[in-house]
C-alpha cells in the first residue's frame, strides 16, 4: 500500500513552536516514526509538507491515482481551509485527518474543523502517535477494501 501524508502550515516548526502543546519531537522524527512503521507494514510512504494550502491541494491532486489512503495534519486551515476540504473530499481513497493535540480541549475558536466532514475520520490529542494511529488505521482499512 501506499499512503500520502501531508503536514500543513507551520508544522516544520514541530519541536520549537510551543512544545507544551505539540511535543518536543521534530517533524523529521515524526515523519521516521512513519517511515519505521510504513516498513513494518509493508507500505510505503510520500510525504509533503507546506505552508501553502495550494500546495497541499496541488500534491492531493498529483497523487489522486498513485496512492491507497492519506494522512493530512491541515494544522492552520483547520478551520478555513475550504479548498483542501474540496480536495479532500473529491479523492476516491479515504483521508484521516491528525491533530498532535486534542483541538477540542484548546480555544474555542478551534473546536470545529472545517476538514472533518471531508474525512473518513480523525485521531488527535495523542501526540506524534495521532500519526501512528491514522498510519495503523489507514493500513488496515485499506487491506479490508482489497480483500
Amino acid at each position: 500500500m501506499r499512503i500520502l501524508v501531508l503536514h500543513g502550515p507551520n508544522l516544520n516548526l514541530f519541536g520549537r513552536r510551543e512544545p507544551q502543546i505539540y511535543g518536543t519531537m521534530t517533524l523529521a522524527e515524526i515523519n521516521e516514526k512513519l517511515a519505521a512503521l510504513a516498513a513494518e507494514l509493508r507500505s510505503e510512504l510520500v510525504v509533503f509538507q507546506s505552508n501553502h494550502e495550494g500546495a497541499l491541494v496541488d500534491c492531493l491532486h498529483e497523487h489522486i491515482d498513485s496512492v491507497d489512503g492519506a494522512i493530512v495534519n491541515p494544522a492552520g486551515l483547520t478551520q478555513h481551509g475550504v479548498s483542501l476540504h474540496d480536495a479532500i473530499k473529491a479523492m476516491p481513497f479515504p483521508v484521516i485527518e491528525v491533530h498532535l493535540s486534542n483541538i477540542t480541549a484548546r480555544e474555542e475558536w478551534r473546536h470545529r474543523s472545517i476538514i472533518s466532514p471531508a474525512v473518513r475520520g480523525t485521531v488527535q490529542g495523542l501526540g506524534w502517535r495521532s500519526y501512528t494511529a491514522a498510519l495503523r488505521a489507514l493500513i488496515e482499512i485499506g487491506r479490508e477494501t482489497k480483500g
